[in-house]
């Protein structure tokens, strides 16, 4: 059975800490099982405002109950390990054990650049397979070996186990990220083509997932997630091709594109299908 999340920007005309909080208060309220944040820390229109992902979702983890919460994707390799540790446990523990990691490379290039950081992607790719491997050690409470040669343990644990739950992103029909998510428990599948302004091919998610499945061996306990939009008269139909090839959560992607925020706060109130 399918899960129905909300995605939020954290950008532009939804930069607003106290708005985001409470498109997520009423989506919990309204029935959705999820609430999900966009992370970036800067954007392509470059004087529209933006909102740290963490800060809000810490907000929404102390305003709600019932809801699964997370960054999705949050670009690990641009951030220090020994924090987003710190800070995803905290959160974890702060909502009662309903975070869910997400992990990607990011999908914009100056984000690493300006700041002196490698925007080369293979180089993220690495940096991101090494930050998930030490963050997911440092999670477990054990004495960790660093890079630097130092032994360090973290406490508290998270509340869920064996672990808090990574997703990853993958672009189809690029590879690389479909089977990075393959060996953790869910990906959040995006397309080069499609997905935003024009809607996902089902035959193309359906091969995503596919591989997918191939590479793990089986879909048993994984997560496929998939952002769009629907109204309510027509979300049932629009994502029961989706649930048919995999799906487990469809993210209803709030955004600029489809309306005003008032459009999103009447999509959010008028709950998730069924």
């Amino acid at each position: 059975m399918a899960r129905y999340a909300v995605g939020l920007p954290n950008v532009g005309p939804f930069a607003d800490a106290r708005l985001l909080v409470d498109m997520a208060v009423a989506a919990e309220e309204q029935g959705w099982d999820g609430v999900f944040l966009w992370d970036h820390v800067l954007y392509h229109q470059a004087d529209w405002p933006l909102m740290n992902s963490v800060v809000v979702a810490s907000a929404i983890a102390a305003r709600t109950s019932r809801i699964r919460l997370g960054v999705l994707m949050m670009a690990l390799p641009r951030r220090r390990v020994q924090t987003v540790a710190r800070e995803a446990v905290t959160l974890d523990t702060l909502s009662g054990g309903r975070l869910v990691f997400g992990a990607g490379i990011g999908s914009m290039d100056i984000e690493y650049a300006a700041f002196g950081e490698d925007p080369d992607l293979r180089s993220r790719g690495r940096r991101l397979d090494e930050s998930l491997a030490q963050l997911t050690d440092l999670w477990s409470g054990q004495d960790v070996r660093m890079p630097s040669g130092e032994r360090v343990r973290m406490l508290p644990t998270p509340v869920q186990r064996p672990r808090i739950p990574v997703w990853c992103a993958g672009r189809w029909p690029n590879r690389p990220g479909f089977r990075r998510s393959a060996r953790w428990d869910g990906v959040v599948a995006t397309f080069a083509d499609a997905g935003r302004r024009v809607p996902v091919p089902v035959e193309e998610f359906a091969a995503a997932v596919k591989f997918v499945a191939s590479e793990r061996g089986s879909l048993d306990g994984f997560d496929v997630g998939l952002e769009g939009w629907t109204s309510p008269d027509n979300a049932p139909e629009v994502i029961a091709p989706y649930v048919a090839a995999g799906l487990t959560w469809w993210i209803e992607a709030m955004g600029w594109w489809r309306g005003e925020v008032d459009d999103a706060w009447q999509r959010i109130l008028a709950g998730p299908p069924g």
